[in-house]
Order: C-alpha cells, then sequence, then structure tokens
C-alpha cells in the first residue's frame, strides 16, 4: 500500500507544488499563455488558488512521510477532486472545452485518498 501511495501522490504533489508556485510569484502576463482563465479572476483569487495548491501537495507528502496526522492526507487528495471539480467548472463556463488534464488530476486525486486512508 505505501509502494502504491507514493507512485500516485509523488507525481501529483509534484504538479500541484510547481503549479501553485507559479501561480504565487508569476505576474499575470506571464501566467496568460499557460492559463487563459487568468484574466477573469482576480489576481488575489489566483494567488489563494496557489497557496492551497502548495499547502495540498504538502499535505499529500509530508503527513505520511513523518506519520504527524496521517487524516491530512486523504483530506488533502479529497480537496484537490473539489479543486479540480471547480476548474472544470471555470472552464466549461468560459467555452474552453479542453478540461482532460482536469478529468486526469480528478482521477489521480481520487486513486490516491484510497492508498492514503492506509495511514488512519
Amino acid at each position: 500500500m505505501t509502494i502504491a501511495y507514493w507512485i500516485i501522490a509523488g507525481p501529483l504533489a509534484s504538479f500541484y507544488l510547481y503549479a501553485g508556485v507559479v501561480k504565487v510569484i508569476r505576474s499575470r502576463d506571464l501566467l496568460r499563455p499557460m492559463m487563459a482563465w487568468v484574466d477573469r479572476i482576480p489576481l488575489p483569487a489566483v494567488r489563494a488558488l496557489g497557496t492551497i495548491e502548495v499547502l495540498g501537495a504538502v499535505g499529500l507528502l509530508l503527513p505520511p512521510a513523518t506519520g504527524i496526522a496521517p487524516w491530512l492526507a486523504p483530506a488533502a487528495a479529497i480537496g484537490f477532486v473539489l479543486l479540480q471539480i471547480g476548474a472544470i467548472t471555470v472552464h466549461l463556463t468560459a467555452e474552453d472545452r479542453r478540461v482532460m488534464l482536469n478529468v486526469g488530476l480528478i482521477a489521480t486525486a481520487a486513486a490516491t485518498t484510497w492508498p492514503a486512508t492506509g495511514w488512519l
């Protein structure tokens, strides 16, 4: 169970750590080529999403690695599922049909919740 968790959670946490840091430190002009939706959302909200992604990535990695507050790992995975449901909603309201990455992230985060419960 532990190996399965790290195989799934490691790349997922890496993705969200990168995406979150980018949203926190880059300007709107640098984000626009990667994320067309940044013009429709206030910059403080984009920064908040980035912070949530960084904290979620830490929540996937540190609790299982340290054994402290193990309930945070499945909570972070469930949080990522909810985050991507919101992301799909944002894409579809702008008539942007490119949501396959979001669907893949939902599936990966959902698959992470089951092995993450092994520490509870």
